[in-house]
């Protein structure tokens, strides 16, 4: 097992794409004047803001640091980046702007709670998530084992929250439950990790169990998905 501190290289990418998109974005940049002022092709820019495995080579890299006049050291400052989980719901967001908070938070791995990973709002329903998620770079994985039957979904949405969540506590309990809570504090230890549901209010969401229980378990911070 990888220790909790360990600097993998796709880290490093994705920590270059950060720093990328932040410089670009301070000068008001788009991806387009990037592009032009640095030479470089549109796709190799994708590739670089994207922080995916396959990266753009030095030279394209340096063309882009010199473009933002900064240095290759200054580029790559930002090169440790911090395990833990991010709670993420989607009501209220397109996939769009869904995918740029999650490559803004800088998330490897995005794990579906959602018991099953149907949508009628676009571009969230599993294929469509997993396709968008891919060609940014995010991993997706679908843990239905933490997901909410449908019996005890009415304590969350009419307020008997406490009822809803011991319920659910019961629902941990089982062998598949348990698989899947040590594959996700597994991933939480490694990688920085959305766990997504719809609800945008953790409170009211079976989500904010899932995370308290795996907190603990993998002793790593809970922050909200901006």
């Amino acid at each position: 097992m990888a220790s909790h501190h360990a600097v993998r290289p796709h880290d490093h990418a994705r920590a270059l794409a950060h720093r990328v998109r932040v410089l670009r974005e301070a000068r008001g940049w788009t991806r387009e004047r990037l592009v032009k002022e640095s030479g470089i092709a549109p796709g190799t820019l994708a590739r670089l803001e994207s922080g995916g495995a396959i990266q753009p080579g030095f030279f394209a890299v340096g063309a882009v640091a010199e473009a933002l006049e900064v240095s290759l050291d200054e580029l790559f400052r930002e090169t440790t980046v911090t395990p833990g989980l991010w709670s993420a719901g989607y009501e209220g967001r397109d996939i769009d702007s869904f995918v740029a908070s999650l490559l803004d938070s800088r998330i490897d791995v995005v794990a579906d709670v959602r018991l099953t990973p149907i949508s009628r709002k676009k571009g969230f329903s599993k294929t469509r998530l997993g396709e968008a998620l891919a060609e940014a770079g995010i991993e997706y994985t679908h843990l239905r084992g933490l997901g909410n039957p449908k019996e005890n979904r009415a304590p969350f949405w009419d307020g008997r929250l406490d009822v809803g969540r011991a319920r659910f506590r019961g629902v941990l309990r089982s062998e598949e439950a348990q698989t899947d809570l040590e594959r996700l504090a597994e991933h939480a230890r490694q990688s920085r990790v959305a766990v997504l549901c719809f609800e945008k209010d953790e409170s009211r969401c079976h989500r904010q169990v899932v995370l308290d229980t795996v907190r603990k378990r993998a002793a790593v911070p809970v922050i909200p998905l901006a």
